[in-house]
């Protein structure tokens, strides 16, 4: 409420002298602000924050530090405010600068919570065994270092909708679809829909062509003849061997992802700045 202290958590993205250097100003700022509690701060993958409740966890890197924080915070997930190291992100779209001028907004809670799509991806093996993921942005199956193409079976709750023959599949959230599968010639999907979007990497066949579905449905892959090298990667950063035999299962999980945005930072004026949508150059002939 306002005029209550704001509860912070800080999660640096790693420990590297740039992050540290923007930390160490992050907590100098924050010290002379008065009615503000520091409930914890640390790298992501060090804190300990199971036990620990905020107003908004700030992350300090890019999406990717985004994308790790959110699966540190597993099923307690807290409302997100990300400060740009960086390039612009999608997601982390504060620069510090930017985040010191909003601050008085943000105090009193003038920003917004956006509820988004997260995915539980299970990996069943042959040989019984099963692991669980939390993911924000995509699952893909990649042919990776075996340089052979794929058949990838897609079944939709326990349907089968095709086999792909392609480099890897993909299967996006709307907040992943602008990363993985936006580069392999997927849609840009509006963040807070209830959707997932599957995208053949370099299929070879011309009618293979991205798919819109429900976020209602379990999204099966499987793949018959699975060549050494072939890998499972969750959101860019949890990589698994593929092997003869898996049953890869993505569903929308319990849990949603919780971004914080403050007034005059839109997904639409995020897209303008990221993707250069200024229009084209008008040429005047000569």
């Amino acid at each position: 409420m306002p005029g209550e202290s704001l509860r912070l958590i800080i999660l640096a993205r790693d420990d590297s002298p740039r992050i540290e250097q923007a930390r160490a100003e992050l907590r100098e700022f924050l010290s002379r602000q008065s009615g503000v509690d520091v409930a914890a701060a640390g790298t992501i993958e060090d804190l300990r924050i199971d036990d620990v409740d905020a107003d908004l966890v700030v992350t300090l890197g890019g999406d990717g530090a985004i994308l790790r924080a959110c699966r540190k915070l597993g099923r307690r997930q807290q409302p997100i405010l990300g400060i740009n190291l960086g390039r612009l992100g999608f997601l982390a779209d504060l620069s510090p600068q930017e985040f010191r001028d909003e601050f008085p907004k943000i105090q009193q809670r003038q920003y917004r919570v956006v509820d988004h799509l997260m995915f539980d991806c299970e990996i069943h093996r042959a040989d019984g065994s099963a692991e669980r993921h939390l993911g924000l942005n995509e699952v893909a199956v990649s042919s990776a270092a075996s340089l052979r193409m794929l058949d990838v079976n897609l079944a939709i709750d326990g349907e089968l909708v095709t086999t792909y023959s392609c480099d890897g599949l993909i299967v996006s959230t709307p907040i992943g679809s602008t990363a993985h599968s936006l580069s392999a010639g997927g849609p840009i999907l509006r963040q807070d829909l209830r959707a997932f979007v599957i995208t053949p990497i370099c299929p070879h066949t011309l009618t293979n062509r991205p798919l819109v579905d429900d976020a209602g449905c379990t999204y099966t892959l499987t793949v018959p003849d699975v060549p050494t090298g072939a890998m499972i990667v969750i959101d860019g950063q949890i990589r698994r061997p593929l092997l003869e035999g898996d049953v890869i299962s993505i569903a929308a999980a319990d849990v949603t992802f919780q971004l914080a945005k403050v007034p005059g930072h839109s997904y639409y004026r995020t897209l303008h700045r990221k993707l250069g949508w200024g229009g084209q150059p008008r040429y005047r002939d000569i």
